[in-house]
């Protein structure tokens, strides 16, 4: 069993940066592949970022592209969400997920998937003000 801790979350101005970790506990999360998503209030949960097994490859929203970075530490069983010129509308509920599989390599749109995920953590809040 896997278990998921998001931690890092906060109340910020816009412009602000916040750096959010997901460690995990339990079984190892190390060469699985890991993302984050995001939940606003009213809203569908939504892909934000995701990183293979091995680290080499990242994928991101759009709207996130170039603000934000998904890294991991496989030795730590961390990882990682650095987010920079954050906006208002980045507020949500930012919830880490990682596969059951281990070094499972997917095409690109399979890691935007959540069905790709299988174990997921509670989630740490991120308020962006204007």
């Amino acid at each position: 069993q896997v278990q998921l801790t998001e931690s890092g979350g906060g109340s910020v101005p816009a412009g602000d940066s916040l750096k959010l970790s997901c460690s995990g506990s339990g079984s190892t999360i190390s060469n699985a592949v890991m993302g984050w998503f995001r939940q606003a209030p009213g809203k569908e949960r939504e892909f934000v970022a995701a990183i293979s097994w091995s680290g080499g490859t990242t994928y991101y929203q759009d709207s996130v592209k170039g603000r934000f970075t998904i890294s991991r530490d496989n030795d730590k069983n961390t990882a990682y969400l650095e987010m920079s010129s954050l906006k208002p509308d980045d507020t949500a509920t930012y919830v880490c997920a990682v596969d059951r599989n281990k070094r499972r390599t997917y095409i690109a749109a399979a890691y935007y998937r959540r069905g790709t995920y299988y174990y997921w953590g509670q989630g740490t809040q991120v308020t962006v003000s204007s």
